[in-house]
């Protein structure tokens, strides 16, 4: 179970490093002149305090109460930052306390503009990019201002497509550039049947990282061992080790749990973990915000320590809607919608948010992607309901004289 730390915490150390002003440049720079490093700093904590939000509400959803968990938040916040931009009115509103992005637009964008310009930076010792774009219906008409918007300060260039007469080849479009940012490891993130003659826009980020151990593990050292998933079971795992004297990490330890930050090279990412002492990894869980991470990223200090740490490598996919709808956005889901900043009317709804994420740690190092796609669709006439599920009355009647001349009700349907 402590798989799910070890993923977890890998981007949220990405983008410390963020924060302390290390990342990346791309071919297409976003506009972060007017950023500051204080308005940078509210788009991380803002990130991060989203990051342990969704952690905590996705351990709990039943299906994955036993599973590995895995994603990007820096994806996923990226993705709906840019549908946030034409969104108006209480959907804003929403959308705002769940990711806390800043309400300043001008914060906002430089900031996120800074972060994207960070990452993307280039002659770095680790492989980091990510990538924003915009797929548009090519015949219905954005606002210009929002597109604009999009391009200035995400770098999400729009290409047009055609999901009325042609969603499938649109579909496979979107997968395309997809798998081409994350260098194949995210596939077909948008499934069949997830796009339709309604879809107007799907919004997209994708995020890679590979990174080498400054400390690498040797190969040879690494053996089947116990992995112990609850107290009465137990499985065996390649469990890999670093057991040298010339072995030290930054490393620190409370009543309940051990922390050890291992860095990869250019010492400007890092992966966190928390290991429970005792196997108690909830209690670990329920302590999870932003406050408690900085405070023990402070306790750090470098010295020897015996490494023994499993390889994985799995993948993950979550469809968001009924997740961000509980943490506190369902406007942006319904027809009550307010994207009129995207199209100057209030016709579009976001119909899926789709995440899907992939992770390997060996030996050598990790190599991580994830990619966001948000559907946005054509609002669709709501059929009127008729359930007849309790006692109704009903009758025959001669239609054109209105003549009755059948009469009754029924309260029990299984009565004879």
């Amino acid at each position: 179970m402590i798989k799910k730390l070890i993923s977890f915490f890998l981007f949220l150390m990405i983008l410390s490093g963020c924060a302390n002003g290390s990342g990346a440049s791309s071919t297409t720079k976003a506009d972060d002149s007017k950023s500051t490093p204080e308005g940078v700093n509210k788009i991380i904590n803002s990130n991060n305090q989203f990051a342990f939000d969704l952690y905590l509400k996705l351990k709990d959803v039943p299906e994955y109460n036993e599973s590995n968990i895995f994603f990007s938040p820096y994806s996923i916040s990226t993705a709906l930052t840019m549908t946030y931009e034409g969104a108006r009115g209480q959907t804003a509103e929403e959308m705002q306390s769940v990711f806390y992005f800043p309400e300043d637009h001008s914060i906002r964008r430089s900031s996120f503009a800074k972060i994207y310009n960070l990452l993307n930076k280039k002659d770095k010792k680790y492989k980091l990019h990510t990538a924003n774009a915009l797929w548009a219906q090519k015949d219905y008409k954005f606002l210009e201002d929002y597109m604009n918007t999009i391009q200035r300060y995400y770098a999400g260039k729009t290409t047009n497509l055609d999901f009325v007469n042609d969603t499938e080849n649109s579909r496979i479009t979107i997968n395309s550039w997809v798998e081409e940012q994350t260098n194949n490891k995210i596939k077909d993130l948008i499934p069949q049947g997830a796009l339709d003659s309604l879809t107007r826009l799907v919004l997209t980020n994708a995020i890679y990282f590979k990174g080498l151990w400054v400390k690498q593990f040797d190969k040879e050292d690494t053996i089947e061992e116990d992995f112990r998933i609850s107290p009465d079971k137990t499985i065996k795992v390649p469990m890999m080790r670093l057991t040298v004297e010339e072995a030290k990490f930054n490393y620190a330890e409370t009543e309940e749990l051990q922390i050890l930050e291992m860095l990869y090279e250019g010492e400007e990412l890092s992966m966190l973990i928390l290991l429970p002492k005792v196997g108690n990894l909830k209690s670990v869980e329920e302590s999870l915000n932003k406050e408690k991470i900085a405070e023990l990223r402070n306790m750090l200090i470098e010295e020897q320590v015996d490494v023994y740490i499993p390889k994985f490598k799995f993948e993950t996919k979550y469809f968001m809607v009924k997740t961000l709808e509980e943490m506190g956005m369902p406007t942006a889901f319904s027809m009550d919608a307010d994207f009129s900043g995207m199209d100057g009317a209030t016709d579009l709804f976001i119909a899926n948010v789709i995440h899907q994420a992939f992770v390997e740690v060996n030996e050598e190092g990790t190599e991580a992607a994830a990619a966001t796609g948000v559907v946005m669709e054509l609002k669709a006439a709501m059929p009127t309901v008729f359930r007849a599920d309790h006692p109704f009355i009903f009758m025959i009647q001669e239609r054109e004289t209105g003549n009755i001349l059948f009469l009754g009700r029924v309260v029990d349907p299984t009565q004879k």
